[in-house]
């Protein structure tokens, strides 16, 4: 099953259903919505990337989308030039401010984010040791998928230029299209109390965490499942904490309640959420 987190987006290898990140915020840990399982064609791509260390020099800065929805190419110096017909794409994957090396990028012709994932035409490459991916060759068009895998889990980034629900790439017959920065974040983050599936009462309530590696400090949020009883308190939705507890100062409605909590660095980069199952229930009155 293939989860894509949006400007983030995550995708299961094998699956259906997967979740956007970022623009829309559902009953759990998550911001989530669509995905899929791969239907690609696998024309597979040697990771040119590898064959020329040379740093790509490339700019990431995200670029608002154009009126037809695709994202525009940044600026960089070309690894190499495209055959005769076809063009190139050219990006960077980052975890932590540094390079993501050897993860697995696919460039998909076709994109669902809510049935069938990945399709059409598809290529994959590598990241360097410089976290740059080259796809060589490719054939021209509008392509909807470019997507960067979290390392070794099922997890994959979509890399887009902003919070959008879909992203096109235009690539021109002898041109190398220059993608955004793609930033990993994982999701591992460790919740210990209250443990997922626990009832607890309606005050007193006080979540802790264990600290992540390099974390200068959390966005915690906690969401209302409203079909339960459960009400939504907006004082607790990325609320910032520098620390690794919160207590809940306000009484909850009783009824089930899901949290996230984003873990960041000293530069305001992501580096990892808890997983998107960490529910509990408020039983009792306040």
């Amino acid at each position: 099953m293939a989860r894509f987190f949006g400007s983030v987006w995550s995708v299961r290898v094998n699956g259906v259903a997967a979740l956007l990140l970022v623009v829309a915020v559902s009953f759990g840990c998550k911001m989530i919505g669509g995905g899929g399982a791969d239907n690609a064609a696998n024309n597979a791509v040697p990771n040119s990337a590898n064959a020329n260390r040379e740093t790509a020099n490339t700019s990431g800065e995200p670029a608002a989308p154009n009126e037809d929805g695709t994202i525009p190419s940044g600026s960089g110096t070309e690894k190499q030039k495209p055959a005769a017909g076809k063009a190139n794409v050219q990006g960077k994957a980052f975890y932590n401010d540094k390079p993501a090396v050897g993860v697995d990028v696919k460039l998909c012709k076709t994109f669902s984010q809510y049935v069938g994932g990945c399709g059409g035409k598809t290529y994959t490459a590598k990241t360097d040791d410089a976290g740059e991916y080259l796809f060589a060759d490719v054939e021209p068009g509008i392509y909807e998928g470019l997507t960067v895998q979290v390392f070794d889990t099922p997890y994959y980034v979509f890399a887009t230029s902003g919070i959008v629900s879909a992203a096109k790439y235009n690539l021109e017959d002898g041109k190398t299209y220059f993608a955004p920065d793609t930033h990993l974040f994982k999701s591992d983050v460790k919740l210990s109390s209250p443990r997922s599936g626990a009832k607890v009462p309606a005050e007193g309530l006080e979540l802790k965490w264990e600290a992540y590696p390099d974390a200068a400090y959390y966005k915690v949020s906690l969401f209302a499942d409203t079909s339960s009883g459960a009400k939504a308190n907006y004082d607790y939705i990325n609320k910032r904490i520098d620390g690794e507890t919160m207590a809940v100062d306000t009484p909850l409605e009783p009824g089930t309640y899901t949290c996230r909590i984003d873990a960041f660095n000293a530069n305001d980069r992501k580096l990892s959420q808890t997983p998107d199952d960490l529910k509990f229930t408020v039983s009792g009155g306040k």
